[in-house]
């Protein structure tokens, strides 16, 4: 659907989709079957310039803004989850530094250096093809914004010292640069305290720890990090100190990123059906579209889908700093959405198709699988969305009884 896109967005997005048309697809089995990382993918995103998706265009990027960045990354989606699901860790910790830290307030000097830090981590992509991970979770609940992280970063000359775990870190060994969000070490520190660092994965002290044997997003190989007082520069910062809090509160739609991976795994559900359907898809040649109860049951996917999609697109167009309170609602309403409907449309695939679209040989099961694992994850969960949602549409700030 062309929802008034501009030519450079459907450039940008048909690009993606041809990636995954024909070269993300046929990989994805296998990926998930060993649950190993889309090394070849991310070679095709490199050789395509996608890796520089968020970077601004004056430094050499291809600039993209938040909405464009969703439906590039919601395009990767249809084709193979646990590489739209990392290029997003990635392309955040590019879109953090770059347009929304444009966005927040800074005096002029804090703007200068920024702008210097920052410029080293951008050109490590451009020039070197480097990857970043963003790992957020530490299995408590510093990760949903109710306390500091427990990661900590102790000033010493010219630098930081790191201390602490990371769990659930996609692109865990894979990536070159991990974006750790950690709290200034210092008496009664707080959130407002959040530092957002970027660790080399060669750095002494740092390591990858654990096995990953999840039931879905498999290919995200989201093991561990463990750091021993790992040593990191001043130009490390990808965000100048207090800033990271400063956007959590500004740029709410800056937690919804996962949000286009499940987006495309939803479509990627109903695409599938109705090839299937059809008895066009490669080695299942018997058409079963003819059967009332099939037909049903698409029109009920259909309409499903096409409610998804339109609160997708609006939440995403309402991206911008310090948007107002039905904007914010809808952001999460469009996050607890997305993931929950996904899910329901893998299962109505699966039901509507029958036994034979559980094989591991169709893509179905799969969908499946990574669909459950969008309602889940940190900061955004399907719960905390609802549990803000019923506080905040009942409260206005500052009331309490």
């Amino acid at each position: 659907m062309d929802f008034a896109l501009s030519p450079r967005q459907r450039e940008l997005i048909e690009l993606a989709d041809s990636l995954g048309r024909e070269k993300f697809a046929a990989r994805a089995e296998r990926y998930d079957r060993e649950a190993s990382f889309p090394h070849e993918n991310y070679a095709d995103l490199r050789a395509a310039g996608l890796l520089a998706l968020c970077i601004p265009a004056e430094e050499g990027g291809l600039g993209a803004d938040f909405q464009t960045y969703c439906l590039v990354a919601a395009a990767i989606g249809r084709h193979c989850g646990a590489t739209a699901l990392t290029f997003n860790m990635h392309s955040c910790a590019m879109m953090w530094s770059g347009m929304l830290a444009d966005d927040l307030p800074m005096t002029e000097a804090e703007r200068a250096q920024h702008a210097m830090r920052r410029r080293v981590h951008f050109r490590r992509v451009l020039d070197q093809g480097a990857i970043y991970a963003q790992p957020f979770s530490e299995g408590s609940a510093a990760a949903a914004g109710k306390a500091p992280f427990g990661t900590l970063a102790t000033k010493v000359a010219g630098g930081w010292r790191i201390t602490g775990r990371k769990i659930f870190a996609s692109l865990a060994g894979a990536a070159q640069y991990y974006g750790v969000l950690c709290t200034e070490d210092k008496p009664e520190a707080s959130q407002r305290d959040t530092l957002y660092l970027a660790v080399p994965a060669d750095a002494p002290g740092f390591e990858v720890v654990g096995e990953w044997d999840p039931l879905g997003m498999r290919g995200t190989v989201s093991r561990d990090l463990v750091m021993r007082e790992v040593l990191v520069p001043d130009e490390a910062e990808l965000l100048p100190r207090g800033v990271y809090h400063k956007a959590a509160g500004a740029w709410p739609h800056m937690f919804m990123t996962l949000a286009p991976t499940y987006m495309g795994i939803a479509e990627a559900a109903y695409d599938f059906t109705l090839k299937y359907l059809r008895g066009e898809w490669p080695g299942v040649k018997v058409k079963r579209r003819m059967y009332p109860t099939k037909q049903l049951a698409v029109a009920e996917m259909y309409v499903a889908l096409e409610q998804t999609r339109a609160l997708f697109h609006r939440a995403i167009a309402d991206a911008r700093v310090d948007p107002a309170k039905p904007e914010r609602l809808r952001a999460l309403a469009a996050q607890y959405t997305i993931m929950e409907n996904a899910n329901r449309l893998c299962q109505l695939a699966i039901r509507t198709c029958g036994g034979q679209s559980m094989l591991k040989s169709l893509p179905l099961e799969r969908l499946y699988r990574d669909s459950r694992c969008g309602a889940l994850m940190l900061p955004w969960t399907a719960e905390l969305c609802l549990d803000r949602l019923g506080r905040e549409t009942l409260y206005e700030a500052g009331e309490k009884d």
